[in-house]
């Protein structure tokens, strides 16, 4: 799950309860109409610099849940009224929040101002940042960028695999050198279609501390079929 923070110059953050991005990968901001940054925008003559913050959080439960964190850099548009309602249809499929029931529904012709709106992020830069790496993305780089094909079951997955088959992933893991040492305590952290990132943690009373290691799949896996072949290959190889 990603959170989300909205900066603009000399306006107050404002916390984004749901985003997601339309067909060409702009970002959709949901934002209470209320919001200090929907009133700068309305002062504006042109469009508002602002920067979208975003942390990607493991969806399993770690001492440390950020893996990463990005930061779109561009300039905010308020959608006009007869495009609110599909942007919230395509908003409410990762965040069905009752507050996109008054967008998606018709407007009846009167002059009642939404309480929520939506807000579009024109980019210009992006920077992404994690454990593993940094980048900075031209918006041309950006916009051809294909979303991973587990982006919206990974975290039921990581979910399934940390509920269910701890033992399975502990075994990927050589086998521990001697009777005395015990065995790290193995999580899943992250899934993409290259690979699957494990969290391991050694159990007390052994020293504090974890670390982060990357299982690269063969090639790369676009559905759920290929996936279960990755993880039949994986466990058939591992640690009895």
């Amino acid at each position: 799950m990603a959170d989300g923070v909205l900066v603009a110059p000399g306006v107050p953050y404002a916390p984004v309860p749901a985003h997601t991005t339309d067909r060409d990968g702009r970002p959709l901001l949901l934002l209470p109409t209320a919001s200090p940054i929907v009133a700068a925008l309305a002062r504006e003559p042109e469009d508002l610099p602002a920067t979208l913050r975003i942390s990607d959080v493991a969806p399993v439960s770690l001492a440390d849940r950020v893996r990463g964190r990005a930061w779109l850099h561009g300039w905010l548009t308020e959608l006009p009224a007869g495009e609110l309602r599909a942007a919230a249809l395509r908003i409410s499929h990762p965040h069905p929040r009752p507050e996109l029931l008054d967008l998606a529904a018709p407007q009846d012709g009167g002059d009642r101002e939404r309480a929520w709106t939506v807000l579009a992020l024109e980019v210009a830069q992006v920077e992404i940042e994690d454990a593993w790496g940094s980048a900075t993305l031209e918006p041309e780089d950006y916009a051809a960028a294909a979303p991973d094909p587990f982006v919206a079951i990974e975290g039921g997955i990581l979910t399934h695999l940390d509920s269910c088959h701890r033992d399975e992933l502990a075994r990927l893991l050589p086998a521990p050198e001697s009777a005395e040492e015990r065995a790290p305590v193995v999580r899943p952290l992250a899934l993409d279609r290259y690979g699957l990132w494990l969290r391991c943690s050694a159990p007390p009373p052994q020293a504090p501390g974890s670390y982060d290691l990357r299982l690269a799949f063969a090639e790369p896996v676009s559905d759920l079929h290929g996936l279960r072949g990755v993880y039949r290959r994986l466990f058939a190889h591992a640690t009895p």
